[in-house]
């Protein structure tokens, strides 16, 4: 008499273990950085991302963009502007007189391309050479993994999501004809792939990459409220209603929601 009811206890609680695994194990997986590859990085000093021009990506002055960690990347990571805004994760590896001690790693932003050289080999100077994969960081990112006396490092990375404070950043210019957006603090995977936009006299309206994080579309939205639809690179969607107001200037930067 009292089997049927432990086995079926034991049915369940058996049941309800494997399915509280399962979604433990599937939030985790949904928060689980890439594979770790191999590359290698350089460093710059006061000049190219890090003095705040405009660089590639077209985040402007990289303090006011929240990237003061950018990276420039090679040619076959930056795919044509989708890398903008990703962020990355490098640890030194397999040298042991310019690896820090312990491969200890830093987070950097990709904001940057860096350009091939092909009147240079790829083991010897021309280090974004196509297909290379290659890091041009940072001097403090670069410190905080290698000997700053090291010319270029092996390194290994992964993409990781991106830690922003605020909301996601619109900088918004356009006429009676045309229309383009700056995106930028992009919070989880940080690379964009799709944008739309809405004013209050129109439905959503697709954008497309212009170049960098600018986005255009050929559409009057002078005189409207504007709302954005943004989606990741890793497919997730973010709409934030009204964040620019009917009056909104040219250059003129609103703070949406984020990603969480």
């Amino acid at each position: 008499m009292c089997r049927p009811r432990a086995a079926t206890f034991f049915f369940f609680f058996f049941f309800f273990l494997c399915s509280a695994s399962s979604a433990l194990a599937g939030g985790r997986a949904a928060a689980l950085y890439s594979e770790w590859r191999s590359a290698t990085a350089t460093y710059y000093g006061d000049t190219g991302v890090a003095t705040g021009t405009c660089g590639a990506c077209g985040y402007g002055v990289l303090r006011e963009a929240a990237y003061r960690r950018s990276a420039a990347v090679s040619g076959t990571l930056f795919g044509r502007g989708s890398a903008c805004g990703g962020c990355y994760e490098l640890r030194c590896v397999d040298h042991i007189l310019w690896c820090r001690l312990g491969s200890p790693s830093t987070v950097v932003t990709a904001a940057d391309f860096c350009p091939p050289n092909y009147g240079l080999s790829g083991d010897s100077g021309g280090w974004c050479n196509y297909p290379r994969e290659h890091f041009q960081l940072p001097e403090p990112s670069f410190s905080d993994i290698a000997e700053k006396a090291a010319d270029v490092v092996p390194v290994q990375y992964r993409r990781v999501d991106c830690e922003r404070l605020g909301g996601v950043r619109f900088t918004v210019s356009g006429s009676s004809s045309f229309y383009q957006v700056l995106i930028s603090n992009v919070g989880a995977d940080g690379e964009v792939a799709a944008v739309k936009v809405k004013g209050s006299r129109t439905g959503w309206i697709p954008m497309a990459r212009n170049w960098g994080q600018n986005w255009h579309c050929a559409a009057n939205l002078l005189g409207q409220p504007l709302s954005f639809e943004v989606t990741t690179g890793g497919g997730r969607t973010l709409t934030s209603y009204n964040v620019a107001p009917a009056d909104w200037k040219p250059g003129q930067t609103f703070d949406g929601n984020q990603f969480h």
